[in-house]
């Protein structure tokens, strides 16, 4: 089992995007593309303006992400941005940004430079002038585009947990970073089998 669902995911990483698509999603339109998400929230004792100063920043996921090699802008200005992320087993993926609320959080979709792509929000919720949560969604494409019901196990046993993990890794490097005011040692949480 384990076999073919790393070989299913290897040949679904090589297939490319279809061409025409509108990369500007409502939530409805996002809901529609992918059947399932993962969601992550952690609480942090700052303002949220302190938290956007932090995710908003040029190579903003070298300094907490426990996966992450390097952070490289594409294109970082007021207007647009993107970037590329390369993990510490050397796959590099790209984050297009489609929606930038300042202080609220963004929107943007990742995957390889021609390869499909999982959606990702992150959200700033304040909680007090000095408290604010900060969570992260995704919705993968793997096992989460097709029939429900055959996608349903594939999804649970192999996606969802990995993911919940990393989003706790990388959640909790970005708190590590707050606290200790310095970079988040790279697998501090331990490793993840598709980003170490």
């Amino acid at each position: 089992m384990a076999e073919w669902l790393k070989a299913h995911a290897w040949k679904a990483c090589r297939t490319k995007v279809h061409a025409g698509s509108n990369p500007v999603l409502s939530a409805n339109m996002i809901s529609n593309l992918y059947n399932k998400s993962i969601i992550h929230s952690e609480k942090f004792n700052l303002s949220p303006n302190e938290i956007w100063n932090i995710i908003s920043r040029e190579s903003n996921l070298e300094d907490y992400h426990p996966f992450c090699r390097s952070n490289s802008p594409i294109e970082w200005n007021k207007k647009n941005h993107s970037d590329q992320l390369e993990y510490l087993n050397g796959t590099v993926l790209e984050r297009h940004f489609i929606s930038w609320k300042e202080n609220k959080g963004y929107d943007l979709y990742i995957g390889r430079k021609d390869g499909r792509k999982s959606h990702v929000s992150w959200r700033i919720k304040r909680i007090s002038d000095h408290q604010t949560d900060l969570s992260i969604e995704v919705h993968p494409w793997i096992f989460n585009k097709g029939n429900r019901f055959i996608e349903f196990i594939p999804f649970e046993l192999f996606v969802r947990p990995r993911l919940k993990s990393y989003l706790k890794s990388v959640l909790g490097g970005l708190k590590w970073y707050v606290v200790n005011q310095k970079r988040t040692p790279r697998n501090h949480f331990g490793k993840i089998k598709w980003f170490s």
